[in-house]
């Protein structure tokens, strides 16, 4: 099913956990509706940057956001989330393109030098924070 042009619901879905361990990883209606949000933010940044978008992770089930270790209050539980990779660029080229540009996103993390987290506002009237973060060995702290 596609969410939009060109990132089906099977690609913010797919967990290599969830199929290792046969857990359910399947979206309730509203998670569809904030993974279409999702969708929608990750068309902008495929626009902006001129290259296709690896997703990583996206949607989690509880026993999926579990098994990563990963907080209850994670916005991949409810589908605002995903964790991207773009060929030929670094995670702090991702992040000061989208810094850079106008696209309205939640949060923007660099994670571990290793890939870029993008979220979308956890309901569509909320306002997007715009919030930089960089995740690694040392701690979270402002992205500078």
């Amino acid at each position: 099913m596609n969410l939009s042009p060109n990132f089906t619901l099977q690609e913010l879905t797919h967990s290599d956990a969830a199929v290792r361990q046969g857990w359910d990883n399947n979206p309730d209606a509203n998670e569809i509706n904030n993974l279409t949000r999702l969708a929608e933010l990750l068309e902008q940044v495929r626009a902006l940057l001129g290259k296709p978008i690896s997703i990583n992770s996206g949607y989690r089930s509880k026993k999926v956001n579990d098994s990563v270790g990963s907080k209850d209050s994670s916005q991949h539980r409810i589908g605002c989330a995903a964790d991207i990779r773009v060929s030929g660029m670094t995670p702090s080229q991702v992040c000061e393109a989208i810094k850079a540009s106008d696209i309205q996103f939640d949060q923007l993390i660099r994670e571990f030098d290793s890939w870029t987290h993008i979220s979308v506002p956890n309901t569509a009237s909320d306002v997007a924070r715009k919030q930089m973060l960089i995740i690694d060995k040392q701690g979270t702290r402002p992205y500078a």
